[in-house]
């Protein structure tokens, strides 16, 4: 390593991304650095897998840049013990080797960007932001399509998309006419469906050294891992990864992208692809991905129907690029909406899956053992239940932010606060997404080995999601009975028999005022 170099440019923990026009050219006057940081694992109490992860991919990230001919100084956690924050080691290195110019990607996260924004080196040093050359759209570009502080319907701002970057179209009409397959694409699994699953790529990377150092440093985490971790850490695992999504999974993704399962432990993530880690580190970008689909789509693999396609287009373009916009219109006012005062703890199970409720239980437990769930598990079940319960959001976003691997508050604040919780008050969603068993009944096998009966909502037995629904519905009801699109459960409500209301809402309380016993 040399003395001094020109410019000094950080790598995040989430820009790995080769790509990037950073790396087109070799000069042994820039410097790049990729640190692990300790304010980093702990600003929350993060999966082991999810720590492991990063640091992994870091490492790997840091080889592959050295390998093209940069240089890279690769700082891990006994290098940077000394150093609070990314600013003072930044102000350290730039010091050290003398440098005129700092130059970095736009941070992902709030926190980070207020962070490194606020960075003062000597008068002589320039600093510049880059962009992170990631997402299909660019910052300046987001309050073109999302109004901040308002309701953005997302089905809108993904139309716009297709239409922009000309995907599954016919001219300016959607391929087939149809922008949505949402009604094909809502299936429960049923048992003859089960073994059909494909059983998930895994990978075998050793993270001996990296388990030592977090040891070492006395850093607390949450889950489980053995010595090798089975994510992607590379460019080439991550496509791999891919390619095994596109030839094994897309056929029948759409199909049940909604479904749950506790059978089959070994395929227990279903269909998803389970890129998200590798695209939310920048691993993988968004255009190859999607590119990667329909390359098979159009190829003519009869396997995969429109349907399939659209339903993986819609959660890259669509609901990921919407979903990091409205973040960054509304930050930082949006990280204390709690429009509906939700305030209770989260129960002490979120954190060992040691409840009565089976769909609870095996969400979590599964989270615990692989730092992943997939959307309907994040959304109706655990994130159902929280909002049902009345959670403290901040609580809660602290859990999704920690225990998976994929989390990054740009995408997991959203998507618990807005879409799960409805703490936003209708920013993202345009009503709560609660639902009793029934729901949970209809697209699972959860409630069939349940200690709690999913037709029962007033017994001791009764599954807590019932009576806890109409508790929710009630107690919200001022801001709910007008909305179009719960206005029928009001209607539904106002049919029953007042002792059976009553029953119901006394057994809500009670689940309310017992959660830790459910």
């Amino acid at each position: 390593m040399k003395n001094s170099y020109k410019t000094l440019r950080l790598v995040l923990g989430d820009q790995l991304n080769q790509q990037h026009s950073w790396y087109k050219t070799q000069d042994s006057s820039v410097l790049y650095v990729i640190a692990e940081l300790h304010q980093e694992t702990n600003y929350v109490r993060h999966h082991i897998q999810k720590i492991c992860g990063f640091f992994a991919a870091m490492s790997a990230f840091a080889e592959q840049l050295k390998s093209f001919g940069h240089q890279v100084l690769h700082l891990t956690l006994d290098d940077t013990q000394d150093f609070s924050d990314p600013n003072s080691l930044i102000t350290h290195l730039a010091q050290t080797y003398n440098i005129d110019t700092f130059e970095y990607q736009q941070p992902d996260e709030y926190r980070l960007s207020q962070q490194l924004k606020a960075l003062t080196l000597n008068p002589e040093v320039a600093i510049f932001c880059r962009d992170s050359e990631h997402f299909l759209l660019t910052n300046e570009e987001l309050t073109q399509y999302l109004n901040p502080k308002k309701h953005n319907r997302m089905e809108s701002f993904y139309r716009k998309m297709r239409k922009r970057f000309n995907i599954l179209m016919d001219g300016d009409q959607p391929l087939d006419g149809r922008w949505n397959f949402d009604a094909e694409n809502r299936q429960k699994l049923k048992p003859a469906d089960l073994e059909k699953i494909p059983e998930p790529l895994l990978f075998s990377n050793d993270i001996t050294l990296i388990l030592q150092r977090l040891k070492r440093h006395n850093v607390e985490t949450i889950g489980t891992i053995s010595s090798h971790l089975i994510w992607p850490v590379s460019r080439q695992q991550s496509l791999q990864l891919l390619d095994f999504f596109c030839t094994y999974c897309l056929p029948l993704f759409g199909r049940f992208q909604d479904a749950m399962t506790h059978q089959g432990k070994q395929r227990w993530s279903l269909y998803h692809a389970r890129i998200s880690f590798a695209l939310n580190s920048k691993i993988l970008h968004p255009s190859e991905v999607v590119q990667a689909a329909l390359d098979r789509y159009y190829c003519g693999d009869e396997a995969i129907e429109l349907a399939q396609i659209e339903g993986f287009v819609r959660q890259i373009i669509g609901w990921r690029e919407y979903i990091r916009g409205v973040y960054w219109v509304n930050m930082p006012e949006y990280k204390d909406l709690n429009q509906l005062n939700a305030s209770n703890n989260l129960p002490d199970y979120f954190w060992t899956g040691n409840t009565k409720m089976n769909c609870v239980k095996h969400a979590v437990e599964q989270s615990l053992d692989y730092a992943y769930a997939h959307h309907i598990q994040r959304l109706m079940v655990t994130g159902n239940f929280a909002m049902l319960a009345g959670i403290d959001p901040d609580q809660l976003d602290q859990w999704y932010l920690g225990i998976y691997i994929d989390a990054i508050e740009w995408v997991e604040m959203p998507n618990t606060r807005g879409m799960s919780q409805f703490a936003d008050g209708g920013l993202i969603a345009t009503k709560p997404y609660a639902a009793s068993g029934s729901y949970i009944n209809k697209m699972s096998d959860y409630c069939g080995q349940c200690d709690y009966k999913v037709k029962e909502r007033t017994t001791e037995d009764a599954c807590p999601f019932n009576s806890m629904y109409w508790h929710f519905m009630l107690s919200n009801s001022e801001r709910l009975k007008n909305n179009p699109r719960t206005a029928m459960a009001y209607r539904s409500w106002d049919k029953m028999q007042p002792e059976v209301r009553q029953a119901i809402l006394q057994r809500g309380e009670y689940c309310i005022e017992n959660l830790e016993q459910l």
